[in-house]
């Protein structure tokens, strides 16, 4: 058996792990965003509807940060279901 396929494999597995977290971090730094614009959009406009837009952007966040989790935690567990199907060896061993 070659064992390079193996350990190409393993360090294919750690990537999408890696990617997986990289996403939900993007969607978390994105929340954020949101939220301070939320904060800080009284501060700089002054109309009206500033109470509006604040809670607008503060919906977005929330909305976006809960996304992140759960397709975070979806993701992960179809990662971690399939990882025994990557390159077929773990079954040979198994039997």
């Amino acid at each position: 058996m070659n064992k390079d396929l193996i350990l190409r494999e393993k360090l294919a597995v750690q990537r999408t792990h890696l990617a997986n977290q990289t996403t939900f971090l993007s969607f978390l730094r994105t929340s954020m965003y949101f939220f301070v614009a939320g904060l800080s959009i009284e501060s700089f406009f002054a109309f009206s509807k500033t109470l509006l837009v604040m809670w607008i952007f503060f919906g977005l966040a929330f909305a976006l940060c809960g996304y992140g989790v759960l397709n975070f935690f979806k993701n992960r567990r179809m990662i971690l279901e399939n990882e025994r199907h990557i390159g077929g060896y773990k079954d040979d061993f198994l039997k």
